[in-house]
């Protein structure tokens, strides 16, 4: 059984239909389903709009916590071998994902991840996936940070949990997953439709919302970080002390850190005050590593003011 996580604040009840209906159209029969709504103190229940649909969903209406204790709450009500989140204002594409639960079905594994797009089409892919342990996949590819991108074993998860109160809560979280995982697929296939609207707090241009982000992105790449000290180990911890994929994740979160700064704030005053923050932390400057052209790229450009100046001109918004 696959259990669906899906969060849900003050959206449009069309697009929590289209999310559920998505899951209904997948090849699973009721048994090999479970809908978890965690409705996070909407304005209005949002079951309201879905009675002709409820008794397929389990539904739970809670204050509102945010996205990291609504997940958590849903992880809590899941019965699945397997979990899947999905954000409320998105939805799986059925051919894809279909597909993608055929390698779950067949190889048995900790976690297949896939593409996220933002076409109602999706694209299926035939190719050999990639196999690795989670380990490995960390020390050698880029992590595509999103949570909704997996679906994992319940076991794999174990005692791993969102902390709760920040955005950025997926970079936290879908590293230390991973490194608990011993087989993982990274397949081809784009299976979720992620919706991009202007609302979003990871999208919003408001002052306030940007010195949040960069807030807790700074908080994370901390809390991660501080997971390569050692300590001790009890039976249901994973050992990531010196680990280099936890430490490449470290050096290029860090580098997304001074992006964000550079293109929220476009001053050289504010993104010169954010690199001495993180030289003080022991951030900066960038490991000398060769982890992805760009990032070798970037490493250079902010070792120097010019350089700085050079970003803070020119640097795109993506």
């Amino acid at each position: 059984m696959i259990s669906f996580i899906i969060a849900v604040y003050n959206l449009p009840s069309e697009w929590v239909r289209q999310c559920v209906e998505s899951i209904l159209e997948l090849v699973l029969t009721p048994d090999e389903r479970e809908i978890i709504l965690i409705d996070d103190g909407s304005d209005v229940p949002v079951i309201e709009a879905l009675d002709d649909i409820a008794d397929h969903i389990t539904y739970i209406r809670q204050p509102n916590g945010g996205l990291g204790n609504a997940r958590n709450t849903g992880i809590r009500m899941a019965r699945g071998r397997y979990i899947q989140f999905v954000d409320g204002d998105d939805y799986l594409l059925p051919s894809p994902y279909n597909h993608v639960m055929d390698y779950i079905r067949y190889r048995r594994v900790d976690i297949a991840m896939f593409r996220l797009t933002h076409s109602d089409h999706g694209r299926m892919s035939f190719a050999e996936p990639l196999s690795c342990s989670g380990s490995e996949y960390l020390e050698r590819y880029n992590l595509r940070a999103s949570a909704c991108g997996y679906v994992f074993s319940r076991e794999t998860l174990g005692d791993l949990r969102f902390r709760e109160d920040i955005v950025h809560e997926d970079e936290e979280f879908t590293p230390m997953l991973l490194l608990r995982a011993k087989t993982v697929l990274d397949l081809g296939d784009e299976a979720y439709m992620y919706r991009r609207h202007p609302n979003s707090i990871t999208t919003s241009r408001t002052k306030r919302q940007i010195a949040r982000r960069h807030r807790d992105m700074l908080s994370v790449i901390l809390r991660l970080r501080e997971s390569l000290e050692p300590v001790a180990q009890t039976s249901s911890s994973v050992e990531t002390s010196n680990h280099p994929g936890i430490k490449r994740r470290v050096a290029q979160l860090t580098m997304a850190y001074i992006y964000h700064v550079v293109i929220d704030t476009r001053s050289m005053e504010h993104t010169e005050r954010a690199i001495e923050r993180l030289r003080r932390l022991g951030l900066f400057p960038l490991p000398n590593a060769d982890y992805t052209r760009k990032y070798v790229w970037f490493r250079r450009l902010t070792n120097s003011r010019i350089g700085l100046r050079v970003l803070v001109a020119t640097l795109p918004y993506i």
